[in-house]
């Protein structure tokens, strides 16, 4: 029990450099969180599980490894860069629609963003290939390859809570603002996601 937990404050320290880290994932989730509603965060932490689930696995039994990454880099790069300038300016002409509406409608996007936003983002997928790949050798040193999903379980916890949250207070926080502002909001915040790709492409 004292190695668990011990485990599990250093997955926990460690983690929280990755889940509250701002980046696309984050910023979706904002607008989300205003289009959707605090649901939406769970939704995005849904998408971003079955990306993030199969990548420790395949991680945990050296299917993938930093070695093999960069042969797929830059195709991930570019294709996670385009994703990004067409989700912003999707955004950006929903503000601009004839029906826009200022109203919470739960639909099926924000899971899909959450599998797109993470699977086709490079410092993501770093950030497991060498910060969090420390934890996954710990795991599997402790208690074999099913330390894989005990790290899973230590970790995927803070992805939903933090989403959660973040929507949450997206959520509330349209309920005071005129629609003028919120639409300024969602431009403005379209645009970090554009500065997100083109960060990414200067990355290559």
């Amino acid at each position: 029990m004292e190695v668990l937990f011990s485990f599990a404050v250093m997955v926990i320290a460690i983690s929280a450099s990755g889940v509250m880290s701002p980046g696309p994932l984050f910023t979706a989730n904002i607008i989300y969180g205003l289009k959707e509603g605090k649901m939406a965060g769970l939704k995005l932490a849904m998408g971003h599980t079955v990306v993030e689930l199969p990548l420790i696995v395949m991680l945990g039994v050296g299917i993938v490894s930093l070695e093999t990454f960069p042969e797929y880099r830059t195709s991930i790069t570019i294709i996670g860069a385009l994703g990004l300038f067409v989700f912003a300016g999707l955004q950006i002409k929903s503000v601009f629609g004839n029906n826009f509406e200022k109203k919470t409608s739960i639909g099926k996007n924000s899971f899909l963003a959450g599998v797109f936003l993470s699977a086709l983002n490079p410092f993501f997928l770093i950030w497991w290939l060498t910060i969090g790949f420390i934890l996954i050798t710990e795991s599997i040193a402790i208690w074999g390859i099913s330390g894989v999903l005990v790290l899973f379980i230590l970790h995927i916890w803070m992805d939903y809570l933090w989403l959660f949250a973040v929507a949450g207070f997206s959520s509330k926080a349209k309920n005071i603002l005129s629609n003028r502002n919120y639409k300024i909001i969602i431009i403005c915040l379209s645009v970090v996601l554009v500065y997100f790709g083109i960060n990414f492409l200067i990355q290559i």
